[in-house]
């Protein structure tokens, strides 16, 4: 639905075949340049993975170019209108994969990958007490929202699953599993390596949760908190049928709160939830190892200086 907002933010991926994907990537770039769009594409030879903001007219272009394109002729857009761009730089860059997973053998995608799901048929598993819920991405994400009754992943990065799978969920190999990750392009890689681990009946979210969200139907019922993006908005709602409820908690007080910040540290730079006036006591500081830490480097570099 349009709302008559300026701006658009265009969220896809596809896995196909992309031949000189260096050479791709470095084209793609001048021609993002060209069209002022601003965001990340990652290019490798496996597909191409992007989140691009810019005006209605630039991004139409961009969707036209790429629909013209054999090997993107039905490359899927998930829109977002939005009153000011989410980016302020282009990036495209080459990448030896387009979600860094680093599991020699994998098969890809387009090879083998878990059945889809509608957000009908996924809604309707969620109420399965018999399904098992994994949350496709990092544990930061799934701290300021996710569906209920999904497991919250113990890690930090995608190439992290394959081991805490092994740990955690090798006894349930014949148990119905569903999935779901932020766009779709992580549980495309998740779910065909538990196919080739033996898991037996392995789904995932098409169109993941921001395709979900949109969904006239189901309106994003069973989905609490807010949804973690990789651009400026930080967060964006999904529930759209009930009050926005906030589920995350301040790193430093411990109160219900929704505001991810970076550790002032950058050797650290991790990331936390923390309300405005926490992160102004801590001076933004994720613990006082970081903030003893900086400071020593700073004064070490004033010193050299």
């Amino acid at each position: 639905m349009e709302t008559g907002l300026p701006y658009r933010i265009l969220l896809y991926y596809k896995f196909v075949p992309i031949e000189n994907p260096e050479e791709f990537a470095a084209e793609h770039l001048k021609f993002c340049n060209e069209l002022g769009l601003k965001g990340r594409i990652l290019v490798a030879s496996e597909g191409i993975n992007g989140t691009v903001s810019g005006t209605i007219e630039q991004t139409q272009k961009y969707m036209d170019h790429m629909h013209a394109d054999p090997r993107f002729a039905d490359l899927w857009f998930k829109i977002d209108e939005a009153e000011e761009p989410a980016f302020h730089k282009m990036f495209v860059r080459h990448k030896e994969e387009l979600v860094t997973f680093r599991v020699e053998d994998a098969p890809k995608p387009f090879e083998k990958t878990g059945k889809y799901l509608s957000p009908k048929e996924f809604h309707e598993a969620l109420q399965n007490e018999d399904v098992i819920v994994i949350d496709g991405r990092n544990d930061y994400e799934y701290d300021i929202g996710h569906f209920r009754g999904a497991i919250r992943p113990d890690v930090k990065s995608f190439r992290e699953f394959p081991e805490w799978i092994r740990e955690n969920l090798s006894q349930y190999k014949d148990k119905p599993i569903i999935t779901y990750c932020t766009g779709g392009v992580r549980c495309e890689k998740l779910t065909g390596w538990m196919m080739e681990e033996g898991f037996e009946n392995v789904a995932q979210l098409h169109g993941g949760v921001v395709t979900y969200g949109k969904d006239a139907e189901v309106q994003g019922r069973l989905w609490d908190g807010k949804l973690y993006v990789f651009d400026e908005r930080i967060s964006v709602p999904v529930n759209r049928t009930e009050e926005d409820k906030v589920i995350g908690k301040c790193h430093y007080c411990g109160d219900p709160e929704d505001r991810y910040i970076n550790c002032a540290y950058p050797k650290c730079n991790r990331k936390t939830i923390a309300h405005t006036h926490c992160e102004e006591e801590h001076r933004g500081y994720c613990s006082e190892e970081c903030e003893k830490h900086h400071a020593a480097q700073q004064d070490m570099e004033e010193v050299v200086g």
